[in-house]
């Protein structure tokens, strides 16, 4: 019994109607159900009901099912429990459901939706009833649905507040189901998306959402489905890249995998191949900037190869802005290519009158006269007309805009309708080609829902003529109808055509939030090209090749990590490896402070025996199985890892896991050491012996490594290694030797070579470390430097010993910056870490600032205080690893004076706002930005005429203003980090009145976002033609006539964000009502080298 209604109680699915209007006979079918029945806005496959009725109520079983009746073909009945299905105290409720009769009988994978009200009535007079309503999508997991308290009994059985006589009367009563079948045209109506597989239901799948990268997610698909783009995509040659470094092949692959793939593929490659970070990846971009920067991207990627030209091809078409007289023949006109179109939705219906609004004629006349060249002044018409549109026609639906009230960015939510096709005809130019029609087909809707903040994004789809709509949300493909692409996302009011009442019960028929944003059309007579059939050759085999190998690499993977339980890992130690180990034991396993030993490692079957095992080892190290003979590794009570048992020959059924289990508690890996047989013909180690690890500690290398081992007698004395040791070090014999036992880290002890090893407590897989014994002169001159004399010292530093890791601060690494790392002691401090890494950068280490970071993501934290002089303990305090990273910077100046004084540079821009030089500057805290200015003006050349004045600013964010200093600011209150500039102010700034206006300018290449060089203020004055404004703009820029006519100059009005407005010779930008935030663009090709690129919206760069 689905319990899943208990939620559904009366109130909320329209209970009995409280409405003082007329009731409704139960009887009356179709006005009752019309009545108690909202229209859900689906259509009526069909509608049925039926009756069944009972007698001796009290005397009914506990569960009992009506006849079954048939509606859209499918067999029903009515479920009740007479006396409640609910864990309440029983008999005090009636519980009735609509079941769907047999459903293992119906095909697989059946599914019905269904509306429905269940009813009991009293059988004399069919008014007096109690009803409830509800709607479900019955599947073989759901097969019956309904209202688990229908009501209460003694409602039921007792004449309630305005009827005439009690529902049950005498013991008798009608149920009753009306019951609607809906079409269900997509499929999925009222689907829970459990197990929904969108490859098997619609042939695509999804693309998983990343963290706000879904409008990413909804333009790659609408990309991907436009198939002439996605075989250009796949002809650049991507063979030698590396896919998180190169776009081309990263999207290559995505389109691959979403061509190949049965699950939802991911987008991680590809925004590491743009150089995102994660964090840039949640920086919400807009889609129209993000499409434009890939297929740059992809533009210049495929110059010089089979695809070159294919997104001019595709994407581009052209405009013509232009002013006509109207009196005389004189036209003046510029023709610009476009990627996309913005159209305005506020106060537009629909979208051909978006179009009409954009070309638009704007009627120059009476105060407003257009100064033609040759014919004064003018009556005009000023203008846009489209010349050609793309095949594929990106229009963005401008949703987002600036309103002056709020000051703020808001989202337009009007209602703003588009149709499945448009003839766009009617908005080209007289003259363009009209050989074939300009009809567009509707093929991609992208849809926003949400507000400015935030929200949420999907696209719908038609893949090709014959293709169902389909709508892409993240990582799910689902078919839709053709008004969930319409209607749905023209915004405004919902046009539902529910009834107030059942409006009520919908979450608040809410203003729509959801809503289209960008719309693809094709070109109808260049479909067939964009959209042909996508061919198995249309793949590059290298691609095919490629995945097809990753894919069996991560099959073979995820059985590797099915399996895992099957095998253990067995690790062999060598005296080789011994001979690299520096540290305890005789290899690092899982030391708190210091990465595990690199080790000769076996993928092991639990059950496979011994003797097979043995035979690998042999095999691996190329020996005959008879000189090797392998020891057990245990963990002792003091957590040292030592040989402890040679491992039997002699027992055939011994498996890898019983000896791992009897011989080396404790441990999930099996853990060996290689004991080499020098003489085959005594295979067992000598009687009364044990066998020792020996370790050499190099005073003059500062090292402590493996030598080997020795089997020596119980009895015989310790000093007896010292002739032993001389022979295998090749030192003179009676090289005098310290000898010390390595008992555990912390416990290091001198040991009494007149003792045996029996009396010394040695025991097998023990280690015994030895030092030349040194003068007292050698040992003095170590101990000066800071180097260690003895092994006790030198363990120390080992148990302490910690990698920092060193980046520079603000530079990429580079052989000037290198990244580089450092053991060092944590007992060791500041001074030792900085001369340290002062010898290693050959840098004044009191000219070096370290600055700490975050565990979790690498940021900067905090610069360290030299004065404090810190331990390296300290330094890494929160870092529980084996490392930590410190970010440094090579300064000009020493860090003791820094920590009084304030380094700043200071770009200096002179009289033509030209980036003359870079001046650096180290002044007390304590100065003013005056003082700042003083200091620079002893270093620079100003005009000789000028007003001797000097401004200090910073740059706005997005690159477009000065942010100008009063000058009393003191500079140690200046955030971290900043870029300062300055500049001569013009004579005519200083000597502007009261009538001038000063405003400010700056430059851009194409595009608002892309500003170049420094913005600076310029006057600006009354009736003043923009002919000589230019004039004076070139002299203040000190420009020649042969660069100045390139630029183009444009007003850039903060309030619309529009499109800039470019300015002709005759306008007189003086009469514009300048808002503060208003300013000048320049236009023009960057040739500073100083691209910002907005630097506030971090506009997307796109790098691989």
């Amino acid at each position: 019994m689905n319990d899943t209604m208990d939620t559904l109680d009366e109130k909320a699915n329209g209970g009995p109607s409280m409405e003082i209007d007329e009731i409704v006979s139960v009887r009356n079918h179709e006005a009752f159900a019309a009545k108690h029945m909202p229209d859900l806005g689906q259509d009526i496959k069909d509608f049925q009901v039926y009756t069944w009725r009972l007698d001796n109520w009290k005397k009914l079983d506990k569960k009992l099912t009506s006849p079954e009746f048939e509606c859209g073909g499918h067999k029903w009945r009515i479920l009740l429990f007479p006396f409640g299905n609910s864990n309440a105290p029983p008999n005090d409720t009636v519980s009735v459901y609509l079941d769907y009769a047999e459903p293992k009988k119906a095909p697989e994978g059946w599914h019905a939706c269904a509306q429905f009200a269940l009813v009991i009535s009293n059988i004399h007079d069919p008014t007096v009833f109690t009803v409830s309503h509800a709607h479900h999508r019955f599947i073989a997991e759901e097969c019956d649905w309904g209202f688990t308290r229908f009501s209460e009994l003694r409602k039921l059985f007792h004449t309630q507040e305005g009827q005439p006589r009690p529902t049950i009367e005498n013991e008798s009563a009608d149920i009753s189901v009306f019951v609607r079948v809906l079409e269900d045209p997509t499929g999925v109506l009222w689907h829970n998306f459990v197990n929904y597989d969108s490859k098997k239901e619609t042939g695509f799948v999804g693309l998983k959402n990343q963290g706000a990268t879904c409008y990413m997610n909804s333009l790659l698909q609408s990309l991907f489905c436009t198939r002439y783009f996605r075989k250009a995509v796949y002809q650049i040659p991507t063979e030698d890249d590396l896919p998180t470094e190169s776009v081309s092949l990263a999207l290559q692959r995505v389109f691959y995998h979403l061509q190949t793939s049965d699950q939802p593929v991911g987008t991680t490659e590809l925004t590491k191949s743009f150089g995102w970070k994660s964090l840039d990846s949640f920086l919400q971009h807009d889609v129209q900037e993000f499409n434009r920067v890939l297929q740059d991207k992809l533009e210049s990627k495929m110059k010089g190869t089979k695809a070159e030209g294919a997104i001019a091809k595709l994407f581009v078409g052209k405009m013509k802005s232009y002013i006509k007289c109207v009196n005389v023949e004189y036209e003046s006109s510029r023709t610009e290519e476009f990627n996309d179109i913005q159209l305005n939705v506020k106060g537009m219906r629909n979208l051909y009158e978006s179009f009409k609004d954009y070309v638009a004629v704007e009627n120059m006349d009476g105060e407003n006269k257009y100064q033609a060249e040759g014919f004064g002044l003018q009556d005009a018409k000023k203008g846009i007309i489209f010349e050609s549109f793309p095949p594929v026609l990106h229009l963005q639906l401008k949703r987002f805009e600036y309103d002056i009230q709020r000051d703020a960015m808001v989202k337009i939510n009007d209602r703003h309708e588009f149709p499945f096709e448009i003839d766009l005809g009617e908005f080209l130019d007289a003259n363009a080609d009209r050989s074939k029609p300009w009809k567009y087909k509707l093929t991609g809707v992208l849809v926003h829902s949400g507000d400015l903040h935030g929200g949420h994004y999907f696209a719908l789809i038609k893949p090709d003529r014959e293709t169902r709509w389909l709508k892409f949300d993240d990582d799910r493909v689902t078919p839709v109808t053709d008004k969930e692409v319409l209607e749905e996302n023209y915004g405004g009011e919902p046009l539902n055509g529910l009834s107030p009442t059942a409006q009520r019960n919908q979450v608040r028929a809410m203003k729509r939030f959801t809503n289209a944003y960008m719309l693809v059309y094709i070109r109808e007579s260049a479909m067939d090209e964009v959209l042909a059939p996508f061919t198995e050759e249309d793949t590059p085999p290298h691609l095919k090749r490629r995945l097809d190998e990753e894919r069996l690499q991560i099959e073979a993977k995820k059985r590797e990590r099915e399996e895992q339980h099957l095998f253990l890992t067995a690790k062999v130690i060598t005296d080789e490896t011994f001979s690299r180990h520096e540290g305890f034991d005789l290899a690092t396993f899982d030391e708190k402070n210091w990465p595990p030993s690199d080790l000769p490692s076996f993928r092991v079957l639990k059950t496979e025996t011994y003797s097979i095992f043995k035979s690998r080892v042999a095999q691996h190290f190329n020996y005959p199985e008879n000189q090797i003979r392998l020891w057990v590794l245990v963990n002792r009570q003091n957590k040292t890892v030592r040989p402890d048992t040679a491992i039997p020959e002699n027992d055939p059924a011994l498996t890898v896991e019983v000896i791992r289990n009897n011989m080396a508690a404790r441990q999930n890996d099996l853990r060996l050491y290689l004991d080499v047989i020098t003489d085959p013909s005594k295979p067992d180690p000598p009687p009364q012996s044990i066998m020792v690890f020996l370790k050499h500690f190099d005073t003059s290398k500062q090292n402590l490594l493996g030598v080997g081992k020795v089997y020596m007698q119980r009895t015989s004395k310790v000093g007896d290694l010292v002739p032993i040791i001389n022979e295998r070090m090749r030192w003179t014999p009676g090289t005098p030797l310290k000898l010390y036992e390595e008992i555990k880290p912390g416990m290091i002890e001198l040991m009494k070579p007149k003792f045996s090893f029996a009396q010394n407590e040695i025991q097998d897989g023990d280690v015994i470390c030895f030092q030349v014994d040194l003068p007292e002169k050698e040992i003095h001159d170590l101990d000066s430097q800071g180097l260690h004399s003895n092994p006790i010292h030198f363990y120390d530093f080992i148990q302490n010993r910690v990698m920092i890791i060193f980046r520079p601060k603000f530079d990429d690494p580079d052989p000037d910056h290198p990244e580089f790392s450092l053991v060092l002691s944590k007992k060791q401090n500041y001074d030792t870490m900085s001369m340290k890494a002062g010898e290693y950068l050959r840098h004044d280490p009191i000219k070096l600032r370290f600055t700490t970071t975050h565990a979790n993501n690498g940021n900067a934290k905090a610069v360290l205080k030299r004065s404090l002089n810190p331990s390296i303990a300290e330094i890494m305090a929160p870092y529980y690893t084996t490392s930590a990273v410190i970010l440094y910077e090579k300064l000009d100046v020493s860090i003791v004076e820094l920590e009084t004084k304030r380094s700043l540079k200071v770009v200096w821009t002179g009289i033509h706002n030209k980036e003359e030089g870079t001046f650096p500057f180290l002044l007390p805290k304590t100065s003013s930005v005056y003082d700042l200015a003083e200091n620079l003006a002893k270093q620079v050349t100003l005009s000789p005429s000028g007003s001797g004045k000097i401004r200090v600013f910073e740059i706005s964010r997005d690159g477009k203003t000065q942010k100008e200093f009063t000058g009393s600011e003191m500079i140690g209150n200046i955030p971290d980090p900043v870029e300062l500039y300055a500049e001569e102010v013009p004579r005519e700034e200083l000597e502007a009145d009261d009538a001038d206006k000063v405003i400010g300018v700056f430059h851009f290449s194409k595009e608002l976002t892309r500003t170049h060089g420094v913005p600076f203020k310029f006057v600006v004055k009354r009736g003043e033609k923009f002919s000589d404004t230019k004039k004076r703009l070139q002299n203040r820029l000190g420009v020649s006539d042969k660069d100045i006519s390139k630029y183009r100059f444009a007003l850039i009005q903060a309030s619309t964000f529009k499109q800039p407005s470019y300015i002709e010779d005759d306008d007189t930008i003086y009469d514009h009502q300048f808002a503060p935030e208003d300013v000048l663009g320049l236009d023009h090709i960057d040739k500073s080298g100083r691209a910002k690129a907005g630097v506030a919206e971090k506009a997307i760069v796109i790098r691989g």
